[in-house]
């Protein structure tokens, strides 16, 4: 085993001291990892393949990585994607190669954010995963599909994990009380401040044991139990998972329009609340709305465009927190009116025209003739002003087009 996988001592922090290092200790993930599983049997069996393990922050990636290292007979090195490069890359598969020719031995190579590799250095791991010279393991919390290399997802197993509940974080906690008594140090804590912690640590096992680890540091202070109270003033404010660049942004952005479009006015101020609240800029959420009053709403409700608008123009003006009520006022609106997408796919179907016929001419009547020798060409011959003549049986489209009807 590479010697990268190091003893824990006291001075780590409790999540990295107390990680589970055999299944039976793993908690949560029961889709990927329960009973009869397929990556369980893998892991017990020492059979992993290659694989992706895509979820979000605190959900056991790493976790499982490091169960299988202590498992597994084979040699097993971590990377790190943020502090690793080409360079570290090539000298694992190196030592690969010759771990398998000289010791007929397996290496796995664990990259923990493998998603902030570039494509060339995701490119460089091809090869060695598909000749079998490493077992790859990647963590990431981003979609594999926009983030990793194709080519390298179809060589490997994705497995998806999910958001931790309340019950398993408070289930994480629970043992780690316990290991925690077991050599020698006796956490007093109330039972609605464990609950308050899974509460607020929005699915993260991490961030719930760091947070324990701040009351259980701040209790020695004390010498007090550990209360609700004590892990509020620790966490100060509930942490939300919203990446501005990830996938849980468009995530967001496509509930919030679909909520709109629903008609669901609570949801959508549910919606655009946790993308203020998780950092999100006022004014591209307004520039979303601006085109939704144009997109879904239309010429049901033109009054909705003036007030998208507007309100685009307050988060401009006066910006986040005040222009939070402007926005709650934009979509409640939006979500209670009526829907029209008339206009939008009007365009849409002149668009295709233009795809499919090119640049028809435009109708000689209806041309502008600044000049005599346009004139003479028949330029805005026979064209009847509207403002004084019946104009009804006036051609606009070109001649291909002229009896089409967009809407």
């Amino acid at each position: 085993m590479n010697k990268s996988i190091k003893k824990f001592t006291n001075k780590q922090p409790l999540a990295d001291r107390l990680r589970p290092r055999i299944l039976g200790d793993f908690f949560g993930q029961e889709k990927i990892i329960g009973r009869n599983t397929f990556l369980k049997r893998a892991i017990m069996n020492d059979s992993v393949p290659s694989m992706i393990l895509w979820g979000p922050p605190g959900s056991g990636k790493t976790t499982l990585a490091h169960i299988i290292a202590h498992k597994t007979k084979a040699d097993f090195v971590q990377l790190s994607a943020v502090a690793s490069g080409k360079k570290d890359l090539m000298e694992v598969v190196s030592k690969a190669k010759t771990r398998s020719q000289q010791e007929n031995k397996k290496t796995i190579l664990f990259i923990d954010e493998i998603h902030r590799w570039n494509k060339a250095q995701q490119d460089a791991l091809l090869p060695s995963v598909e000749r079998g010279v490493i077992t790859l393991i990647g963590a990431t919390t981003e979609n594999p599909s926009f983030e990793v290399n194709s080519a390298l997802v179809s060589r490997a197993r994705v497995f998806v994990l999910k958001k931790l509940s309340n019950i398993e974080i408070a289930g994480i906690l629970r043992k780690t009380l316990i290991k925690l008594e077991k050599t020698g140090e006796k956490v007093q804590i109330k039972k609605e401040a464990t609950a308050a912690i899974a509460d607020l640590s929005n699915g993260d096992a991490r961030m719930a044991l760091n947070t324990l680890e701040a009351c259980i540091e701040s209790s020695r202070k004390t010498k007090k139990e550990i209360t609700k109270t004590d892990v509020k003033e620790v966490l100060q404010k509930t942490h939300i998972l919203y990446d501005k660049n990830g996938e849980e942004h468009y995530n967001i952005i496509s509930a919030l329009h679909k909520s709109l479009r629903g008609g669901d006015a609570h949801a959508s101020v549910y919606w655009l609340a946790r993308m203020l609240e998780g950092g999100e800029d006022p004014v591209y959420i307004a520039r979303r709305l601006v085109r939704f009053a144009a997109e879904d709403v239309g010429l049901a409700d033109n009054h909705a465009l003036i007030l998208s608008n507007a309100v685009f123009d307050a988060c401009k003006k006066i910006g986040y927190p005040e222009c939070n009520v402007h926005l709650s006022q934009c979509v409640i609106y939006l979500a209670k009116t009526k829907k029209s997408i008339l206009a939008y796919d009007a365009y849409k179907e002149a668009k295709k025209d233009i795809e499919r016929h090119g640049n028809l001419d435009v109708p000689l009547q209806i041309r502008n003739a600044p000049t005599g020798l346009m004139k003479n060409l028949g330029y805005g011959k026979g064209y009847k002003y509207t403002p004084k003549e019946d104009s009804s049986e006036q051609q606009y489209l070109p001649d291909k087009l002229k009896d089409k009807r967009y809407f």
